[in-house]
């Protein structure tokens, strides 16, 4: 799930990506010689199953005890510790916020294996309510192409 943000003057901005793997932005071929981000940095994503929000963070090397995820509930996000110190990171869920829910810290839960970091919040009742009636809403459109394949204009 991607929204296109709008910049100052107005017009079309950057692509915010909610949900799925963030787009690499494409430089031309002399920059992406010189300059390059490193493989092994952290890489912050969202994928979410029919039960639950999920988010995945790649290149963590560290064991499980070392993670502590937690809910700020006056800033409305999660937060992610490490105890070394080495990694930190606070986001949002935005569906949350469009159904104007609060967060719930036992719905939370991590996991970590082959160094990705798994976090996964169970949806609550009412969005699974919503995403069940956005479903049988999409089953009564009708496919644009639904009629036969022949062009009429040849």
């Amino acid at each position: 799930r991607r929204w296109r943000e709008k910049n100052t003057l107005g017009g079309t901005g950057k692509w915010q990506v909610e949900v799925g793997d963030p787009t690499l932005p494409l430089l031309g071929p002399l920059e992406s010689e010189l300059i390059k981000e490193s493989s092994s940095n952290p890489v912050f994503m969202r994928k979410d199953t029919l039960t639950s929000f999920q988010w995945r963070i790649r290149n963590l090397p560290y064991p499980k005890e070392v993670y502590s995820v937690s809910v700020e509930k006056e800033q409305r996000c999660c937060v992610i510790r490490t105890t070394n110190k080495k990694y930190y990171k606070k986001f949002p869920i935005p569906d949350l916020d469009r159904y104007q829910l609060p967060l719930d810290a036992a719905a939370l839960s991590f996991t970590h294996t082959n160094n990705t970091l798994i976090i996964t919040y169970q949806k609550p009742k009412e969005i699974l309510a919503a995403e069940e009636e956005l479903q049988k809403e999409l089953k009564k459109i009708k496919a644009a192409n639904s009629g036969d394949g022949d062009c009429k204009t040849q």
